[in-house]
């Protein structure tokens, strides 16, 4: 069985490059996807995402395909090694993010419990 280390790096698949890509077009010059964990939630801990034009100094930037998506430091211990991912399927779209660190997470997948 191979182990496999804990990266503190974030990936964006294609499919949800494309959606931020989407999104920020119709925002003002300049606007990021910020991707946030908050307390809270069903779980414990809750996914936020928002549209954000201002990047801290300590903000950790992952880019691809022309979408920029911002994490602040905090955050990203609990991002480590996560993909952010877009699905739409019958239930509906929305983003999806696959965390290798969360043990359980709720039904609708925004919250987790590390």
């Amino acid at each position: 069985m191979t182990t496999q280390a804990m990266t503190t790096d974030v990936t964006v698949t294609e499919r949800a490059a494309r959606k931020i890509g989407e999104i920020l077009k119709a925002e003002p010059e300049g606007a990021k996807l910020r991707v946030s964990v908050e307390g809270g939630g069903c779980s414990g801990f809750q996914y936020k995402f928002d549209v954000d034009r201002d990047q801290a100094a300590d903000d950790i930037v992952v880019a691809r395909d022309g979408a920029t998506v911002l994490i602040d430091s905090v955050s990203l211990q609990f991002l480590a090694g996560s993909e952010i991912d877009f699905v739409d399927d019958l239930i509906g779209a929305a983003f999806k993010v696959n965390n290798p660190q969360a043990k359980a997470s709720c039904g609708c997948g925004t919250s987790f419990t590390l």
